[in-house]
């Protein structure tokens, strides 16, 4: 009997027949008689977010540490060892410091992140080039046919890659390896942190039939509990049922369902996957209903997303806003525009006017501002024959971007961002500069200053050749 394919992964030699590696003692071997034919991974950085805060300062490595808001908002994620004490992502930060009150709470750093996140994807597509990222910490990839180019499988070859990433990124990575994947997804779940699992074709079925429906791809809690009530709790249910069944209760959705239960999954992974939606969002220390300070707030915030928008070379057509009430009830707010944009002036004005409608005494916790049917950037913002002003306000946004990467974000705002006192809470209402016009008493029944006013310019270094 030919022995159970297996590696060690801390050495890649080869460990055939012994439970640690014969060269290092390592006890991390991967085993599967499978291993050398599946092709289908899922890569999950391990607590992106913190593992790269541990990364960068030291004295944090052996502390708990939760990536979050003030004490209003919610954890963005944790490191294990706050996981240990109950800590999960999108967990109020007032629940996560009761379980964990010995924990450092770090702001986010999203551009940290996003440095951090292209880089590993840049290892990843050495690889292969059919990566299907899904966030900024996880990816879908298909190795097939690279095993003459790596000189190895491709499950050699990932731990090779996650090797290579914790010691010269600094953060960890785990990896599942399945046939598809449905599964691959789940496998890389299953031996977190700095994990690497297999689920094969011949274990499949059995391996998901003690699992909760919930386990499988897009069926949350409203979905869990209409199949509860038709008598699917567990995976193996599904499997039991009769396929032309489900597609009667359930339609597509019942197909999809029988073919997922029994770990079939044919969708490919593709690279050419587009992002549906930029957004930035904050939650308020305190309740706001004021308007002037809602208003603040929502310029920073599309500042921020014309940033990213920039950044990234896209634009979009729907501006949506979300705002999140006292009671945590959820408003969202759109309006699609005649030409996609990616300015901030133009997102600020539509998201300002919808404020203004929602502006009504109510107390807020959160507000945000997102666009979505993301479009070609060299459609957006056209020049406007009626409207020349829009055009010149345009023009001149862009000539400020110019100035603010040379001389800080900082350097030239509009009015209403100058004394926005961050994440007023509604009892501290907002006081006019001695130069400014007073306040509309009513929301949206004055038009908000667009004049950016500058701040004095740094010399510039003399020019040497």
């Amino acid at each position: 009997m030919a022995p159970i394919p297996a590696f060690c992964r801390d050495c890649l030699s080869d460990a055939s027949g012994a439970p640690r590696c014969r060269h290092c003692g390592s006890p991390r071997v991967v085993r599967h008689p499978e291993l050398d034919t599946l092709h289908i991974a899922h890569i999950d950085c391990d607590a992106f977010y913190a593992a790269v805060e541990k990364r960068d300062d030291p004295a944090l490595r052996d502390v708990p540490v939760i990536i979050g808001g003030g004490k209003r908002g919610v954890v963005s994620t944790a490191c294990y060892l706050a996981r240990i004490k109950g800590v999960r992502s999108a967990m109020p930060m007032f629940k996560a410091l009761a379980l964990c009150p010995e924990a450092v709470v770090v702001k986010p750093n999203m551009a940290k992140y996003v440095t951090v996140g292209r880089q590993i994807r840049e290892r990843m597509l050495e690889l292969t080039p059919l990566v299907e990222p899904l966030s900024i910490d996880e990816a879908f990839l298909d190795l097939a046919g690279t095993e003459r180019l790596h000189g190895a499988s491709p499950a050699r070859a990932l731990a090779r890659l996650a090797r290579s990433i914790e010691a010269e990124i600094g953060v960890t990575i785990s990896v599942g390896l399945a046939p598809n994947k449905f599964l691959a997804k789940i496998a890389s779940d299953l031996d977190k942190p700095r994990g690497f699992a297999v689920i094969g074709r011949a274990e499949a079925r059995d391996f998901l039939a003690p699992r909760g429906v919930g386990t499988i791809w897009g069926v949350g809690a409203a979905t869990q509990e209409r199949l509860a009530r038709e008598g699917f709790r567990l995976i193996a249910d599904l499997q039991a049922a009769d396929e032309t069944d489900l597609a009667r209760r359930f339609g597509n959705e019942g197909l999809r369902l029988a073919r997922l239960a029994r770990g079939i999954d044919d969708r490919p992974v593709n690279p050419e996957r587009e992002t549906k939606s930029v957004s930035t969002e904050t939650t308020f220390d305190t309740d706001i209903s004021d308007f002037r300070a809602l208003e603040q707030e929502l310029y920073r915030l599309t500042r921020k997303l014309s940033d990213r928008l920039k950044a990234a070379d896209l634009a979009g057509r729907t501006v949506t806003l979300k705002l999140k009430t006292a009671d945590f009830r959820l408003i969202t707010r759109a309006r699609s525009l005649e030409d996609p944009t990616r300015l901030a002036h133009r997102i600020f004005d539509h998201a300002r006017e919808l404020l203004a409608r929602e502006t009504d005494g109510r107390r807020f916790r959160l507000i945000g501002v997102g666009v979505s049917e993301l479009a070609d950037p060299a459609l957006a913002d056209p020049a406007d024959l009626v409207d020349t002003q829009g055009t010149k306000r345009g023009l001149a946004e862009l000539a400020t971007d110019t100035l603010r990467a040379r001389f800080g974000k900082e350097i030239i705002e509009r009015g209403i961002a100058l004394d926005a006192p961050r994440r007023r809470g509604a009892d501290q209402p907002h006081r006019n500069r001695p130069d400014e016009p007073p306040a509309p008493e009513a929301p949206g029944n004055a038009p908000t200053s667009s004049t950016p006013t500058s701040r004095t310019l740094p010399s510039a270094a003399p020019h040497r050749k």
